[in-house]
């Protein structure tokens, strides 16, 4: 059973392959929505494939990455009910999970190398929502979703 979407733009494909076998060692299903190669691509193209995937309900957790991960991040937090975290460490990747139950983990290559994106990645996907006051911040970003999309029509 497919549990998590990856996909990467041509920079982050490197890291998106060692990560894809990673996952699968573990025995965690992954769906990989692409790049399939190194040649140069859009990566909004890839981001908003992977967050429509996460904000329509289809999956619930995805990874993206690009070679600074800003893109990526910026497309993917476009979507209703995607809350995509840019890390670059174990900490901000634990904290991502427990105050604002990311479900998107995003990364930089030129920031995060295979071994330390290896273990961000297992920390983020066994740390828990704390939720309490950070559950109430998570709704007033859905409120102000909401009002921000009534308000564009």
């Amino acid at each position: 059973m497919t549990k998590l979407l990856i996909a990467s733009d041509h920079a982050g494909f490197v890291l998106k392959e060692k990560l894809k076998d990673y996952l699968q060692k573990k025995a965690i299903g992954v769906k990989d929505l692409g790049t399939y190669s190194l040649e140069r691509c859009d990566y909004p193209l890839y981001a908003y494939e992977l967050a429509k995937n996460i904000s329509n309900g289809k999956f619930k957790r995805g990874i993206l990455i690009c070679k600074s991960g800003v893109g990526t991040s910026i497309v993917a937090n476009r979507l209703p009910r995607v809350r995509a975290a840019l890390c670059d460490n174990l900490r901000i990747t634990k904290l991502s999970r427990q105050h604002n139950d990311s479900n998107v983990l995003v990364m930089g290559s030129a920031f995060v190398k295979a071994d330390l994106a290896k273990r961000m990645v297992s920390a983020w996907l066994n740390t828990k929502f704390l939720g309490g006051r950070h559950l109430r911040r998570i709704k007033l970003i859905n409120q102000i979703d909401k009002k921000i999309r009534s308000s564009a029509k």
